[in-house]
């Protein structure tokens, strides 16, 4: 399949919907597109209705375009990941993976402009972040939950502020920012250096005040990022964990048990943000985001040198700081509910505990002189414990 034709069909599917995020080549599938979290088949010019290996297969060797480390990472790793862009349409991080002998193909739609913190009603905890000169700030969740993009805001958001050196190191490059009052330079995984933990060291050597890196994959690239904050740089990153406790506990996972309290020693005094992630369906479509936002404080240092007890929890920390900028998912959930964002439904499904948010909802509903429960029609049982015929 040539560029032209895979321009085509990409061009299709992105005039199909107004909320694509993602496009999925799978065989024996039709081209199938994800709006707001849902796959939706694609209706194409010719239709195709079922993907044959072959198909897939020669599309995915035109996206590669002869890249010989990308056709090795194939072969040698079953996965390899690459930018690819439609002239004047939309770009694309692509990953291309084996499946039971088969090529399947996952392209993430990349925003052309560059989000804003008032743009995506983000919490005022964005500006705070923003305003960090060094330390690591974490922004973890699942895949697609919108960690690049909040960093992209948070990066705008300096720029529109610092003049500073940002280098980002990235994969791929997803938002290509201007230079305001920053300087960026922004680095490309395979094309501009060939590991995370290669390319931050040598960021090291170029005189940035931030660096972005796009995710904290190995034990090497976390120990070079904890060594760039040490020495006085903004670290901003993503790691794929759910809440800020597992986030504390990747990060000592990836060091041995001899190392881990001078790990515990270094983190504590590091530690910036962790922001934490998750997209929930909105009422009358698209999705919302929840998050849980913890900052550094004393308490903090404490839990992560000596780790969790009673009374001393990471949840017990974000609960009692919330004057500081931190809230608990179940507590951002219940204010998407209460902003009318999110179903009942929906705010009990994502809740991190669901009698938690079971009690903030139904507290939502009683100021609103809603029902807080489908029991009806209760009366007094007036002849419970009298003789029989006494009325």
């Amino acid at each position: 399949m040539k560029k032209q034709e895979i321009d085509f069909l990409l061009r299709q599917a992105i005039d199909a919907y107004n909320d694509i995020s993602d496009i999925n080549i799978t065989v024996g599938r039709p081209f199938q597109v994800e709006s707001s979290g849902r796959l939706k088949a694609l209706n194409t010019d010719p239709e195709i209705l079922s993907l044959t290996p072959y198909q897939v297969e020669t599309m995915a060797l035109a996206l590669i375009n002869g890249d010989r480390r990308l056709t090795e990472m194939l072969i040698r790793d079953g996965s390899c990941d690459l930018s690819y862009e439609v002239a004047g349409k939309a770009r694309f991080r692509v990953n291309i993976f084996s499946q039971r002998g088969q090529y399947s193909i996952v392209m993430r739609k990349l925003e052309t402009k560059v989000p804003t913190c008032r743009d995506l009603n983000l919490p005022p905890a964005f500006l705070k972040i923003a305003r960090e000169k060094n330390g690591i700030v974490l922004v973890t969740g699942a895949t697609g939950t919108g960690k690049s993009t909040s960093l992209a805001a948070i990066l705008n958001e300096i720029n529109e502020q610092e003049p500073l050196h940002i280098v980002t190191l990235e994969d791929p490059i997803e938002f290509q920012h201007e230079h305001k009052k920053a300087t960026f330079n922004q680095r490309e995984l395979g094309t501009d250096f060939e590991s995370f933990a290669g390319g931050l060291r040598a960021a090291l050597r170029q005189a940035p005040k931030v660096i972005l890196v796009g995710e904290m994959r190995d034990r090497e690239t976390v120990e070079i990022g904890l060594t760039a904050a040490e020495t006085g740089h903004l670290v901003l990153s993503t790691l794929h964990t759910v809440d800020a406790g597992q986030t504390i506990h990747r990060i000592l996972g990836l060091f041995s048990m001899e190392e881990e309290r001078q790990i515990r020693i270094r983190l504590a005094d590091v530690i910036r943000w962790i922001v934490c992630q998750r997209l929930l369906p909105k009422i009358g479509g698209g999705r919302v985001a929840a998050f849980e936002i913890l900052a550094s404080n004393l308490r903090l240092k404490d839990v992560i040198l000596n780790g969790e007890s009673e009374g001393k929890t990471f949840s017990d920390i974000i609960e009692a700081g919330s004057a500081f900028g931190m809230i608990t998912f179940d507590e951002s959930i219940i204010k998407l509910f209460r902003d009318g964002s999110i179903t009942e439904e929906t705010a009990l499904a994502f809740a991190t505990s669901r009698s938690a948010v079971g009690r903030g909802v139904d507290a939502i509903k009683s100021s609103r002189g809603e029902s807080t429960t489908k029991i009806t029609k209760l009366e007094i049982d007036r002849s419970y414990g009298r003789p029989k015929g006494e009325l």
